[in-house]
């Protein structure tokens, strides 16, 4: 029972009491009031009696009352002891709790609140009492600054502040059951501080790993703050835009890093205020050409990235150049050429076929065929159309009007293009305009129907007459069709010429690269001077044929347009000299006097091809020079020299001056066995001139000889290089050197053997990787690992390089050997870090190279 019930009760009990003295009273007044009168007393008697029962009865009732009131007292202030020693305890409880507390009654009025509460409000010179409502406190927080930050409600409901004291509380909230509400505002600054140091290091490891990635990148990166500072960089910005590290580490702003190069600057400022990704390219410190890139940031500032594009840029020069080219071949072509691709859309026109359809240049490159006929015309070409795109060529004639609405009678081909895969991607069109040739064979058509029809009118005796030039035009036309099928015939064995001389060099190649490898084993064993001699003679011839080998493959590669010149300056000395020990036993043996002129000219030529020029000139002058003699010389005119030959043969009739530098040309020689050459010794001097740019100049008097001269650009003579019969390498190096060879070719592994065991080496040879594992323990690794590209069952030998590193215990060089000039082969070794030679193989390109890598594999052993 609580308080308020016991204080009901207690007043309940105070009524009945006052009732029943009311009763009391007014029952005495009754009964004196009857005694009065006289009434019988026995009756009287009997009625007090009743009275005092009934006032027994009732005070006894009030004694209970009175003592159960006195129990409710006892009660009502035991209860209120335990209700104040049960506050005092939440008191002290409120105040044992390590969070600030706060009590709130269902008016949001401030019941009760801990000391902690009252702390939190010291600073801002507040004082907070009972009966303040939660509105008044809020307010108060926000108008002393109390509450620094706030952050909104999890999903617990609890929110976040940051005090003016740096102190971070967590404000949790809960309702009473009499719909009041308490709040509790728990420190978690430690918790706060803790997630920030772990969040920092957080931050630290990515920060690191971030570095780590960007040194690592082979762009040079920089990442500019919104307030312009440098934030982030790697060496490789250092080293491309000539930034020093103390510059950088100084934190200037960008705009004073970059202040030699207001380029890149302008180009950052600019991607960051249009907000778009923004690239260029500029030129670096070291004359490099640099790829800039500038991302900008969400939240202001930027990331530039720069990357070394030079070559790249040379590439992409060259093919414009190559582009330039085939645009100007092709634009002076008296035809119609393009090319489209699956969807029939033009790739490429040239100008003749622009400016037949009236259009400026270039315009229709990436167009649709439809922009320049119409549904009804490409349904006519479509039959042809579509065996072009199913990889077929073909081959018609059909009218076509021009863009002045001329109708032209056009000679149409097309030819698919395959790609890769075998597939076809597109096909080219070439068109010529044979309207002249149409409308004479229509002319000539129409005259044979007059002559019909006038040797209809006329006598007989024509008839036989017309009959004669039927067949005399029948047989032109047949002619004229076996001529084209002939020059069909001719361009295809040309290119047949072409293929089969490039895939036959490397056949070649392999007998002659053996032939050498012998040659030079022998030269390192002959000590006798004169034995020398004839072996390096030997030695000289070789290097002929490999010289005429590789000019002949790469005159059959003109006609594509890939051979490449190698310009360089060198000594006319050496190769006179060469050339005069060459030819003057051959002019002896034919009983002609030879005769050369010194000359220490340096010139800038390709070696090989200006030989090849002069060998055919020597080679024709002692072929059409019966006797008397010949001689090599120079002429010197401003900055060029004249390589001349002359000789006192034969002659040339003037007629035949300029026939004499066409294929398959060639004069009678006036001594009965001469060789007879093929006629292609001039034709192709004709063609190497024009690849180098030299000028070629022939004079002659038939009956008393000829002179040819090559015209060729001087320079600057540079230091002589010394060279002999003995190199100064060192061959000691190579004593010792444990060498592993693999090639299918038993000529040439013998011959390599000998040679590389003339230096000392220790050579195993292997027709194969399984060869080589049968012979050898690959826990005694070997110093070098030589190997040839092309080897047998479809192998070759990069995967046998592979396999033998892979269970050798260490690394090994791996120097390799090819016949193929390809760049893709050239590409794939060296990035594989492995050394390339071509054969045939020089032995002293052999040495020098084994020397380098043995040299290298000792310097990273040093290291390790």
């Amino acid at each position: 029972m609580n308080e308020a019930e016991l204080r009901a009760y207690i007043a309940q009990l105070e009524n009945d009491n006052r009732k029943l003295r009311k009763i009391n009273s007014v029952l005495v007044d009754r009964v004196e009031a009857g005694g009065c009168q006289g009434a019988n007393p026995y009756s009287a008697f009997e009625h007090s009696v009743v009275l005092a029962e009934q006032v027994r009865e009732r005070t006894e009732e009030l004694n209970l009352a009175l003592s159960e009131i006195k129990a409710s007292h006892r009660a009502l202030k035991h209860a209120n002891n335990e209700a104040a020693l049960a506050n005092q305890r939440l008191v002290d409880a409120i105040e044992s709790i390590s969070d600030a507390f706060v009590l709130f009654d269902r008016e949001r009025r401030i019941v009760l609140f801990n000391s902690n509460f009252r702390e939190v409000w010291a600073a801002t010179g507040q004082e907070i009492e009972t009966g303040v409502t939660i509105a008044d406190i809020t307010r108060l927080a926000h108008e002393s600054g109390l509450i620094d930050e706030e952050y909104p409600a999890d999903v617990s409901g609890s929110r976040v502040y940051r005090l003016c004291n740096g102190r971070w509380v967590q404000m949790s909230e809960r309702l009473t059951q009499d719909g009041g509400l308490v709040i509790l505002f728990t420190d978690i600054t430690a918790i706060k501080a803790r997630e920030t140091a772990e969040k920092e290091h957080a931050l630290a490891q990515k920060t690191k790993l971030l570095q780590n990635a960007v040194d690592n990148l082979s762009q040079g990166v920089v990442l500019v703050t919104s307030e312009g500072r440098v934030e982030l960089w790697n060496d490789r910005f250092l080293n491309l835009t000539g930034v020093s590290l103390s510059e950088v580490e100084s934190y200037p702003p960008f705009a004073a890093l970059m202040l030699g190069n207001n380029a890149i600057l302008q180009h950052a400022l600019t991607a960051a205020q249009q907000g778009k990704v923004l690239a260029s390219e500029q030129r670096g410190v070291h004359g490099q050409v640099i790829e800039v890139r500038t991302h900008p940031m969400p939240q202001g500032g930027f990331v530039n990235t720069y990357t070394d594009i030079t070559e790249r840029h040379k590439y992409a020069e060259s093919l414009r150049q190559s582009e330039q080219w085939i645009r100007l071949i092709t634009d002076n072509v008296p035809a119609l050429i393009a090319f489209l691709d699956q969807q029939l859309n033009f790739r490429f026109t040239n100008k003749v076929y622009n400016q037949w359809f009236g259009l400026e240049s270039n315009s229709l490159n990436g167009s649709n065929i439809f922009s320049i006929y119409t549904r009804e015309e490409y349904e006519r070409l479509r039959p042809y159309i579509d065996k072009a795109l199913s990889g077929q060529s073909v081959t018609f004639e059909a009218w076509q009007r021009n863009g002045l609405g001329e109708d032209r009678y056009m000679l149409k081909s097309y030819v698919a293009n395959i790609d890769a895969d075998g597939n076809p991607d597109g096909f080219f069109v070439m068109i010529r305009d044979i309207t002249e040739r149409r409308r004479s064979a229509e002319a000539l058509e129409l005259s044979h129907q007059l002559l019909e029809q006038r040797v209809e009118e006329r006598t007989s005796e024509l008839t036989a007459v017309n009959a004669k030039l039927r067949s005399e035009i029948t047989e032109r036309v047949e002619a004229e069709s076996r001529m084209r099928e002939a020059k069909q015939e001719a361009e295809q064995a040309n290119l047949s010429k072409t293929k089969f001389l490039a895939a036959v060099s490397h056949d070649l190649l392999q007998p002659l690269n053996a032939a050498r490898l012998f040659s030079g084993a022998l030269t390192e064993q002959i000590q006798d001077p004169k034995r020398f001699a004839l072996a390096q003679s030997v030695s000289n011839s070789l290097d002929d044929v490999e010289s005429l080998l590789r000019t002949l493959v790469d005159i059959s590669k003109l006609d594509a347009g890939v051979v490449t010149p190698d310009i360089i300056d060198f000594s006319l000395q050496n190769l006179m000299s060469t050339l005069a020990a060459e030819y003057e036993q051959l002019a002896s043996t034919e009983g002609l006097r030879f005769r050369w002129v010194d000359s220490r000219v340096t010139v800038r030529t390709d070696s090989q091809l200006l030989a090849r020029i002069l060998r055919n000139f020597l080679t024709n002058a002692i072929r059409y020079t019966s006797h008397g003699k010949v001689l090599l010389g120079c002429r010197h005119v401003g900055d060029d020299v004249w390589i001349e030959v002359h000789d006192t043969g034969v002659g040339i009739p003037k007629g035949q001056l300029n026939a004499i530098f066409e294929e398959f040309k060639r004069l009678q020689p006036e001594r009965p066995g001469c060789e007879r050459g093929l006629g292609l010794g001039l034709a192709i001097v004709d063609k190497i001139s024009r690849v180098l740019g030299h000028e070629i100049r022939a004079r002659s008097i038939e009956g008393l000889g000829s002179v040819f001269a090559v015209k060729v650009p001087k320079v600057k003579a540079q230091a002589p290089v010394l060279s002999g019969p003995i190199m100064p390498l060192v061959t000691e190096r190579l004593s010792g050197a444990r060498i592993w060879l693999i090639d299918n070719d038993e000529a040439i592994c013998q011959g390599m053997s000998m040679l590389l065991e003339g230096w000392g080496c220790e050579v195993t040879t292997a027709l194969s990787f399984a060869h080589l594992a049968a012979q050898v323990q690959f826990n005694e690794t070997a110093d070098i690992l030589i190997a040839d590209y092309h080897l047998d069952n479809g192998c070759n030998g990069v995967d046998a390089a592979r396999d033998v590193l892979t269970r050798a215990a260490e690394a090994i060089p791996v120097l390799m050997i090819t016949a193929n000039y390809s760049k893709e082969l050239n590409q794939e070794v060296r990035g594989l870090g492995y050394h390339l030679i071509h054969k045939p193989v020089k032995p002293l390109k052999l040495k020098t190279t084994l020397i380098h890598l043995l040299e290298s594999k000792q310097a990273v052993s040093s290291v390790e």
